[in-house]
């Protein structure tokens, strides 16, 4: 009972966290969604602008359904862009049109991190998958199968595997948001006040992925001290 009663602990307290975040995010949006740019231009023309003058023609802008639902695909070099995003003339559509931009700039540029990140997304899809399950097992087999750890090690073998990509995760993000900033700011996209709230809703997304990694390496932390006080 105690094993378990860590996790969730651990597991609740990293939710409060992701989701105290995650609302501060999404009312940060929607305030500076409701700031529109003295450029009076879109989230589409901002993506587009930006794809072209970093010499990117090969990349189209679309839009997508869902908020914050905006992504980079360079299976399909895409750049998906919400409906708020895609045809909103705010600050956070400015913001969000040239961070996923960013991404596109990796892509093109074979930036190391993000060459690193889509590498692994096939092997951490399946480990993400089975983990948990694995992990668990390998709990119950300790309690029943005298002690044997050895599914528990693999289940946070795979784990461990989540954990590095959450890691990977980071400086990809934060270096999109970077080059996003840097353009909006080289290009005279935005005034001062607008590049603000810009920084602002940025940074704010980016510790969405701040808050994951962390639980990520606490959940590992814990399944290990369970493999080190329960291997013999």
């Amino acid at each position: 009972m105690g094993i378990y009663t860590g996790y969730y602990v651990i597991a609740g307290i990293m939710m409060l966290i992701g989701m105290l975040v995650s609302n501060r995010l999404k009312s940060k949006f929607q305030e500076y969604g409701q700031v529109g740019l003295s450029n009076r231009m879109s989230g589409k023309e901002i993506a587009e602008k930006m794809l072209s003058d970093n010499g990117i023609y090969d990349v189209k802008v679309i839009s997508t359904p869902g908020f914050l639902s905006d992504h980079y695909d360079p299976t399909s070099k895409t750049v998906n862009l919400s409906e708020d995003v895609y045809n909103g003339y705010s600050v956070s559509a400015a913001a969000v049109a040239a961070h996923e931009c960013g991404h596109a700039v990796q892509h093109a540029t074979a930036y190391s991190m993000l060459q690193l990140r889509s590498k692994m997304v096939p092997a951490v899809k399946i480990s993400s998958t089975l983990s948990t399950w694995i992990i668990l097992a390998g709990i119950g087999f300790m309690g029943f199968g005298g002690g044997n750890a050895t599914i528990l090690l693999i289940g946070i073998i795979l784990f461990a595997m989540s954990t590095i990509f959450s890691l990977v995760t980071l400086p990809v993000e934060y270096d999109a948001s970077n080059r996003a900033l840097a353009w909006l700011n080289n290009q005279h996209m935005l005034n001062r006040q607008e590049h603000d709230m810009a920084k602002d809703a940025l940074k704010w997304a980016a510790r969405t992925y701040v808050v994951a990694a962390i639980s990520s390496i606490a959940t590992l932390l814990y399944y290990i001290m369970i493999f080190l006080n329960r291997r013999d």
